[in-house]
């Protein structure tokens, strides 16, 4: 008798533990009554009648994604592999459409991908392709959400993660971009040695403006200390020729003088005679007097033109 009670006792017990199961949270499950639609439940502890009502599947109510790959050609003859992922997730009014519609949903969205991809690609150019990406992921999202929306799906958001040329294609695109690259860098070392020369010109220009001006106002202070000298000479009864002739005498002597205080000075040869001054000045008079005498008759010969 008490293995009879065991024997009937357990069965029921099992059945009663089996009535009962949890739906985890964020996702629906489907029962069923003798192979018929019964209700949907939600997350929480939930019960069934055995052996009548069964779960006929679960459903995740969290957003989903899918990758879909497409392979196509631009409107300039270039093949390119798009990766559009699409995030989508069933609308909690509308699981028993999503269950009960449809037996394969990333297929059916893979394919509305494939056609709008294909639809929208080839009227563009490799680089609007890149540019303009976002416009194909709105046309994507546009007619999945037309299509879908009647399964219990909602498209949340369409992207173009990845747009992947042909290998020779991106090779001659790196090409192009580093000689454009290469072209804006040499017109900037270009300019770079423009400026460097002119700079450099303009600083030799001023150098030898400065220089030249320098030479000008040694040379007025040589002429000025040489009329001081002569002045000072001719007060202590020295005429301006022996005052010529000193000055020229003590001025060759200097010379012989610093070249001598010089330890690097090359070999420098120099007429260093008793005579050596009186020669240099005697050549410096004959030299004014010519010059005088032409310019006197240079004179004549225009008052006689005119």
């Amino acid at each position: 008798m008490e293995q009879l009670f065991q024997f009937i006792l357990i069965p029921i017990i099992l059945l009663i533990i089996t009535s009962f199961f949890i739906v985890k949270q964020q996702s629906a499950a489907i029962i069923e009554r003798f192979g018929r639609f019964q209700s949907i439940r939600q997350s929480g502890l939930q019960f069934k009648i055995p052996l009548v009502d069964r779960i006929a599947g679960r459903l995740s109510l969290k957003i989903q994604q899918l990758d879909v790959i497409v392979e196509t050609k631009t409107k300039d003859d270039v093949f390119v592999r798009l990766k559009v992922s699409v995030q989508y997730k069933v609308i909690q009014e509308k699981v028993y459409d999503a269950f009960y519609k449809l037996d394969f949903p990333q297929d059916q969205i893979t394919s509305y991908v494939f056609d709008v991809v294909r639809a929208e690609v080839p009227k563009m150019i490799l680089d609007d392709v890149f540019v303009r990406k976002d416009d194909i992921a709105i046309a994507v999202k546009a007619e999945l959400n037309e299509a879908m929306m009647e399964y219990g799906y909602d498209i949340i958001k369409t992207l173009v993660t990845d747009i992947d040329p042909d290998a020779q294609v991106k090779e001659a695109m790196n090409r192009i971009n580093a000689a454009e690259r290469e072209k804006v860098a040499a017109q900037f070392e270009g300019d770079a040695q423009r400026i460097l020369i002119v700079e450099k010109a303009k600083a030799e220009a001023e150098s030898k403006r400065l220089q030249g001006q320098g030479i000008a106002d040694q040379r007025r202070e040589i002429a000025r200390g040489l009329e001081e000298s002569v002045e000072v000479l001719n007060n202590v009864g020295i005429n301006s020729q022996e005052a010529s002739a000193l000055i020229v005498v003590t001025q060759h002597y200097d010379t012989l003088q610093s070249i001598g205080e010089t330890s690097n000075s090359n070999l420098i040869l120099l007429p260093n005679s008793p005579q050596a001054g009186s020669d240099m000045l005697n050549n410096m008079v004959a030299s004014f007097t010519a010059s005088n005498q032409i310019g006197e008759a240079m004179k004549k010969k225009n008052q006689k033109d005119t």
